[in-house]
């Protein structure tokens, strides 16, 4: 199994950092921000579920941690 290209680094500041094949594409204070950056970087988000591990390797909590 290959390294997630996609990253949402742990909580700080009350928001997460999120790298796209190792650059940073913005921070997200909540799972639609997520999609929003996804859409940003060129990924259709309705292509990525949140919690597939294989597709994104959440940092410091899954997509329900945002705090």
């Amino acid at each position: 199994m290959g390294y997630p290209t996609l990253v949402v680094h742990p909580p700080q500041d009350g928001g997460r950092l999120m790298t796209v094949l190792g650059e940073p594409v913005g921070v997200a204070k909540s799972p639609g921000d997520v999609e929003e950056l996804l859409r940003r970087a060129g990924i259709n988000p309705d292509d990525v579920a949140l919690d597939d591990p294989d597709l994104i390797e959440w940092r410091g909590g899954g997509p329900e941690v945002w705090g």
